[in-house]
C-alpha cells in the first residue's frame, strides 16, 4: 500500500484570540476561559476534520507577530482562526497579518447565544464585544488587503461549523499543494493548447514543484519488480474486482495483467522513492513501457495521487488536492473528460470518460477488471477498470492558464445513471446534468476558455473550492443553478481588468 499522506489526522488549525489589558486581569481569564470554550466545542465537533487547537489570548503586537512567525514555521498548522473576543485594537495585528502565509478564517461570534437582557451592566458589555472588536479586526483586513474567509454565527450553529470544515478542507488542499512534487514522464501531447502552462508561476501560486523524468527512467523502476510482487499485486487484483476468464491465472491473456501489475509497482515506486504526489503520463511518449498505464493510474489516484492525462499537470495538480480536500468523506475525486453529448431536447446530458485513466473512488460497486485494443499509443492492449460512477451531486472544476494568472472555472452537476447499457465502452465512465442546464453550462465553459480536462468530485461541495481559490488568490468562474450567460460574460470580462489590475507590477 502507499506510503502518500492523504489522511488530515496531522494538520491543525490555531485558535487566536484577540484581546487587551484595558479591563483587567479578571476580565483577561474570563476571556480565555470562554475562547477556549468555543475552540473546544470545535474541536469536538464531527464535522471538523483537522484538529482545532486553542492558543492563549494574545494583548499586543509582539506576541502576536511572534505567533504569525511560529504558525509559518509549523507544516502541522495548515491555518489559523481569529476572533477578537472584547476590543482588541487592530493596530496591534497589522505585523501579525502581514507576516502571515497560512489561510486565515475570520470567526465573527461571542461566548452567548441570546443575551440576559435583566442582567446586562457595562461589565457584561465590556467583556462581550466582540461585535465591536471584530468590526475593528475586519478593517484592518480589508486595509492590508488580507485573504480570508469570514464566517459570522455561533459556534453552536451546524451552518457555522459546516462554513469552517468547508474552509478547513480548503486550508488542507492549500497545504498539499505547497507539498506537492509533481513528476511529469515526458511531455504534454503535441499540438494541444491547454495542457500547457507556466510551470515556474505554478510554484510560486500553488507552491507545486513541477519537473520532467524521462519514460524510461520509469521502465528501470517497472523492469526492475520482482516476479513475487507481481503474485502478490495480482492475487490483490483477483480479489478485490471481477476479472474477466481471459486474465485471470490460466486464461490466454494473463501476461498482460502481470504487465499491468508490473506497471503499478514500477511505478508506485518510483513515485514513493521521489517523494511524488502527482504525476502525468503521455501515450505519445511510452517509451520502453508495454501498455499505456492504465489500471496503475486508476488505483494510484483512488488512494490519493495526483494525474493528468497527455502530460495535464494543472489537473494533476487539481486532482491531488482534491483528494486530499475530500479525505474521508464519501465519493471521490478524478480526472474527467467532457466526451460526447446526449442532445435530446429537455433531457440533455454529458457522457465523461478518459481513455483508460478514470478513478474507482467515483463508485461504490466492485469494478470489472477487463483488456481492450487501444487505438492509439502504439502499444500492447492495456488493461483496465470498467465501471460507471455512482449517481449524486459532484462539481467538475478545471485549472487554464490564462497568460497573466489562472483561471479555475466549477460546473455544479448531477451525475446520473445512462439511459441505456454501454457494452461497447469499456472504460470508468460518468454521466451528469450540468446546471443550470446544458446550453447554459456548455456556452459559459466555453466563454471562460475552461479545459477540456477537468477534475470530478463527488466527495465535495463547490464551497471548499471556492475556499481554496480564495486562499490561492486564483480565479473563480462558478457555473451552477444562479448562471445567466449575459451576467457570466460580463464577469469574465471584468475579472481580465481585475487580475491585471491586482497583481504586482
Amino acid at each position: 500500500m502507499s506510503t502518500l499522506r492523504t489522511s488530515l489526522d496531522d494538520y491543525e488549525i490555531w485558535f487566536l484570540t484577540g484581546s487587551q489589558g484595558l479591563y483587567g486581569e479578571e476580565t483577561l481569564r474570563q476571556v480565555a476561559e470562554q475562547s477556549k470554550t468555543i475552540a473546544d466545542t470545535l474541536e469536538a465537533s464531527t464535522g471538523i476534520p483537522v484538529r482545532i487547537v486553542w492558543k492563549p489570548v494574545l494583548t499586543d503586537s509582539d506576541a502576536i507577530r511572534r505567533m504569525a512567525l511560529e504558525v509559518n514555521a509549523n507544516d502541522k498548522v495548515i491555518g489559523v482562526t481569529a476572533w477578537m473576543h472584547t476590543f482588541s485594537p487592530a493596530k496591534m495585528w497589522i505585523t501579525g497579518l502581514d507576516l502571515l502565509r497560512k489561510p486565515l478564517l475570520h470567526l465573527h461570534t461571542q461566548a452567548n447565544v441570546e443575551l440576559p437582557w435583566g442582567e446586562i451592566d457595562f461589565d457584561f458589555m465590556n467583556l462581550n464585544q466582540a461585535a465591536h472588536g471584530d468590526r475593528e479586526f475586519g478593517y484592518i483586513q480589508a486595509r492590508l488587503g488580507v485573504a480570508r474567509k469570514t464566517v459570522v454565527g455561533h459556534v453552536t450553529d451546524p451552518s457555522v461549523q459546516k462554513q469552517i470544515s468547508d474552509w478547513s478542507r480548503a486550508a488542507a488542499g492549500w497545504a498539499a499543494t505547497h507539498e506537492m512534487k509533481l513528476a511529469r514522464f515526458g511531455d504534454n501531447m503535441r499540438y494541444v493548447a491547454v495542457t500547457e502552462g507556466d510551470k515556474t508561476e505554478a510554484e510560486l501560486r500553488f507552491g507545486v514543484q513541477v519537473n520532467t523524468w524521462g519514460v524510461n527512467e520509469l521502465v528501470e523502476a517497472v523492469d526492475a519488480q520482482s516476479d513475487a510482487a507481481v503474485d502478490a499485486l495480482v492475487a490483490e487484483y483477483e480479489e478485490l474486482y471481477d476479472v474477466v476468464p481471459e486474465l485471470r491465472k490460466d486464461g490466454e491473456r494473463h501476461e498482460s495483467l502481470r504487465d499491468g501489475a508490473r506497471i503499478e509497482l514500477g511505478l508506485r515506486s518510483f513515485l514513493e522513492a521521489g517523494g511524488f504526489s502527482a504525476f502525468t503520463t503521455s501515450f505519445e511518449d511510452l517509451g520502453g513501457l508495454k501498455q499505456l498505464p492504465g489500471l496503475a493510474v486508476q488505483r494510484l489516484m483512488a488512494e490519493g495521487y495526483g494525474f493528468g492525462a497527455e502530460g495535464d499537470w494543472k489537473t494533476a495538480v487539481l486532482v491531488r488536492a482534491a483528494n486530499v480536500m475530500g479525505a474521508g468523506l464519501p465519493g471521490g475525486a478524478s480526472l474527467m473528460e467532457d466526451y460526447t453529448y446526449d442532445m435530446t431536447p429537455g433531457a440533455e446530458l454529458i457522457l465523461g470518460a478518459h481513455m483508460l485513466e478514470v478513478s474507482p473512488s467515483l463508485t461504490t460497486t466492485k469494478p470489472t477488471l477487463e483488456i481492450h485494443a487501444l487505438g492509439i499509443g502504439g502499444k500492447d492492449d492495456p488493461v483496465r477498470l470498467v465501471f460507471t460512477a455512482d449517481s449524486g451531486p459532484a462539481v467538475v472544476v478545471a485549472l487554464s492558464d490564462m497568460r497573466d494568472r489562472f483561471r479555475l472555472v466549477a460546473n455544479v452537476v448531477e451525475v446520473v445513471q445512462p439511459t441505456a447499457p454501454l457494452p461497447k465502452l469499456p472504460v470508468g465512465r460518468a454521466v451528469w446534468k450540468p446546471e443550470p442546464n446544458f446550453q447554459t453550462s456548455a456556452a459559459a465553459w466555453l466563454t471562460a476558455g475552461a479545459a477540456h480536462h477537468t477534475v470530478m468530485s463527488t466527495a465535495l461541495g463547490l464551497e471548499v473550492f471556492q475556499d481554496f481559490a480564495e486562499i490561492a488568490k486564483t480565479e473563480l468562474l462558478v457555473i451552477d443553478e444562479n448562471t445567466e450567460l449575459r451576467e457570466f460574460a460580463k464577469e469574465v470580462r471584468w475579472n481580465a481588468a481585475y487580475y491585471r489590475l491586482a497583481q504586482a507590477i
